[in-house]
């Protein structure tokens, strides 16, 4: 259902600075023991001492792989090390713009703006090459405060593109041109674009971590999702010491369904998180967003106990530092989405409308708890309750207007809308909750880009059967199985429907599939009770 998903990368979906467990920690800097088979082979010369020539390269890995925490002090290493380092300014302030994750705010831009200036006075010694890279990423640092993000990801695609051309045996260059268009505009077209720079690249070198990265986030769409299966089983191979490479080959599983390597994939996530945080490293908090991942795939893979023991777990640990001081919590956070997920997914609406409200209220993210606990009532009846927790959400959404977060607000907009569709439904008024369920089916199917969603076309499906129309739900549960394949509740609806519709044949078909996704679970789920027996008798 991962409407929290949205939000949270609205609000700033970035990794956490983490602490050294002792002083000889803190005084180590453990990316310096990194290697390339740790972390992917990057070609990046450039024209400043001998001696800091693989650490500017291991910077540059650590820049492919997210990792922007340890990318910073390795150029800042660098700068002090070789004080002549134009490049190692260029690596800072790249390091400071976390592309697809988060915007800038104000003083990150002032910051990566001095670094750039700082990098160009000591040009008159850097290649030609170098000064184009120093030049693109002044294209997006440059200007006045009021100059809005997207002017400056546009402008800085814009440099890269000619660098690219410019360069053309530059693999670095192409790799992040690749990266600039999905920065600038995660489109249809974009992505076709970054795709054709980036699938040449990956042929030939396939141990680039940037490469292998990019195409999934190029892929990450339910229309291309199967073309990014290859870059996804190899990323984690290339840098397996990043704890983002180890994730990030989930997005392309969770798309298709392949719910195993989902689960392995995020457990080997969290676990180098933890090991890499244990030493002093950054990115402590990364951990929630493969934990979001990890509770997701458990429920759609008949593991809801495992998925319950990880919700235990999170609700067991510390309050996390704040992330980049920007006042988010990534623990808070999760304990506020994993519960609501947990009840969504299980369809367990008395627990879903019992949620305790969040201690904040007006917070963005508390919107998710108020979207669950609508819909948990109006599937139990309980109209009042409902009323006032579609009321909730409006002054959340009124309060990120308020503040001037519009792309939150529409995502609150759209928890109001679905739940109240709910609420129209217990009110009787099923042609309006069917309308409403239907407009939001088309907009998000266009428009969303979770990886893992309860999506509205699923709950018009739903709604559908419950209306004893099973024809009509059964063509809703294909339409999104086709863009959320082997969803557990989508097979499980589908089945239904078709059984419903007396199409026996198609219904033990969605049975069976559901079954094989829940091999090696432990579910006592009376939905799989069901199709082993249909199974069994087909």
């Amino acid at each position: 259902m991962k409407k929290i998903a949205t939000l949270f990368l609205l609000l700033s979906l970035c990794q956490l600075a983490a602490f050294a467990d002792d002083e000889k920690d803190k005084d180590h800097h453990h990316h310096e023991d990194l290697t390339d088979t740790q972390l992917g082979t990057v070609h990046f010369p450039v024209s400043c001492a001998a001696s800091v020539q693989h650490p500017f390269q291991r910077g540059v890995a650590l820049l492919h792989s997210f990792w922007y925490e340890e990318a910073e002090k390795e150029f800042l290493d660098i700068a002090k090390d070789d004080p002549k380092c134009a490049m190692a300014h260029w690596g800072v302030a790249m390091s400071l713009w976390h592309q697809l994750w988060n915007q800038p705010d104000a003083k990150v831009i002032a910051r990566g703006a001095k670094e750039i200036k700082a990098g160009q006075k000591l040009q008159k010694t850097a290649t030609a090459r170098e000064k184009a890279y120093l030049a693109a990423a002044k294209a997006f640092y440059s200007g006045s405060k009021k100059r809005d993000y997207k002017t400056r990801a546009a402008a800085y695609s814009a440099a890269m593109k000619n660098a690219y051309e410019t360069y053309p045996d530059d693999h670095e260059a192409a790799a992040f041109y690749a990266l600039s268009l999905l920065a600038s505009n995660e489109n249809m077209d974009h992505r076709k674009q970054a795709a054709a720079v980036l699938e040449k690249l990956f042929a030939t070198e396939p141990d680039h971590p940037g490469v292998a990265h990019y195409l999934i986030h190029t892929y990450d769409t339910p229309e291309m999702a199967e073309l990014g299966i290859p870059a996804a089983r190899r990323y984690a191979q290339i840098a397996p010491a990043a704890p983002h490479a180890l994730h990030m080959p989930s997005h392309i599983f969770a798309r298709v369904g392949l719910w195993q390597d989902d689960i392995n994939s995020n457990l080997a996530s969290v676990a180098a998180t933890r090991k890499t945080a244990a030493m002093g490293m950054g990115g402590e908090g990364h951990q929630f967003h493969a934990m979001d991942f990890l509770v997701y795939a458990y429920l759609q893979s008949g593991r809801e106990s495992e998925a319950q023991s990880l919700i235990d777990e999170v609700k067991a640990m510390p309050p996390m530092h704040d992330m980049y001081g920007m006042g988010t919590d990534p623990r808070a956070n999760a304990l506020i989405e994993f519960p609501a997920n947990y009840a969504m997914e299980l369809h367990h609406w008395s627990e879903a409308a019992a949620l305790p409200e969040p201690l904040d209220k007006v917070a963005a993210d508390s919107s998710v708890t108020y979207w669950v606990r609508s819909i948990g009532a109006a599937r139990t009846g309980n109209v009042q309750q409902a009323n006032g927790d579609l009321a909730q959400i409006e002054k959340i959404r009124q309060k990120s207007l308020a503040d001037k977060k519009t792309d939150v607000a529409e995502v609150i907009a759209r928890d109001y809308q679905e739940a109240s569709a709910w609420l129209q439904h217990a009110e009787g008024k099923d042609d309006e909750a069917l309308a409403t369920l239907r407009m939001l089916a088309d907009e998000t199917d266009k428009n969303d880009n979770n990886p893992e969603i309860i999506s509205a076309r699923e709950m018009l499906a739903d709604l559908l059967l419950e209306l004893k129309r099973p024809q009509e739900a059964l063509v809703e549960y294909q339409a999104d199985l086709k863009l959320r394949p082997k969803r557990f509740n989508g097979l499980y609806g589908a089945a239904r429907a078709a059984e419903q519709a007396g199409k026996q044949p198609e219904a033990n078909a969605y049975y069976a599939t559901l079954l094989k996704s829940c091999e090696g679970g432990s579910s006592t789920r009376p939905e799989l009770s069901h199709a082993k027996e249909l199974v069994a008798h087909k």
